[in-house]
């Protein structure tokens, strides 16, 4: 990795590096230097994990990691928080204009699912569809194993029922 000591301003007059950066950003070792690529002041150690040079045997995962989450912190990017597979992907009907969420189904494709929960007994037979844990769409097709169910977007729709 490229390191710099000269504090220049390339863009209108914002400095490459802070003045001084005597400890690593990922370890806190002291005797940091600036890395320009990672724009963050990281000690030799840190500045060779995960460059994949060959003088160097394979890096450990504990050694990449304090690496990667004080790039992550330095850029404002941490962590970003992973939907719960059960909620689906918000859609919105290019028809109507509603909302559905799109689920996977057990067959591999994508079906529109209105939200909430309908009686069995107010939808048709083969329009019945359940919600597994794992945000996976069944179709029950004529079955009714609980009294409520949920319906397709597809089936509902007023905007594909007009025309």
């Amino acid at each position: 990795m490229e390191t710099t000591t000269a504090s220049a301003a390339p863009f209108g007059g914002v400095p490459a590096r802070p003045a001084a950066a005597p400890f690593c950003a990922a370890c806190e070792a002291p005797g940091a230097q600036w890395s320009v690529p990672l724009m963050m002041p990281l000690c030799p150690a840190c500045t060779r994990a995960g460059t994949g040079s060959a003088d160097r045997d394979p890096v450990r995962l504990g050694d990449v990691l304090p690496v990667t989450e004080a790039a992550l912190r330095a850029s404002g990017r941490g962590p970003g928080r992973a939907p719960s597979p059960r909620a689906g992907s918000p859609m919105t009907c290019r028809h109507c204009g509603g909302r559905a969420r799109w689920h996977r189904t057990a067959g591999d494709r994508w079906v529109a699912i209105e939200p909430g929960v309908r009686p069995v007994a107010v939808v048709p037979r083969g329009r019945r569809w359940y919600i597994a844990g794992d945000g996976t769409a069944v179709h029950l097709h004529g079955a009714a194993p609980v009294d409520t169910c949920r319906v397709s977007h597809f089936d509902v729709c007023p905007g594909r029922l007009r025309g």
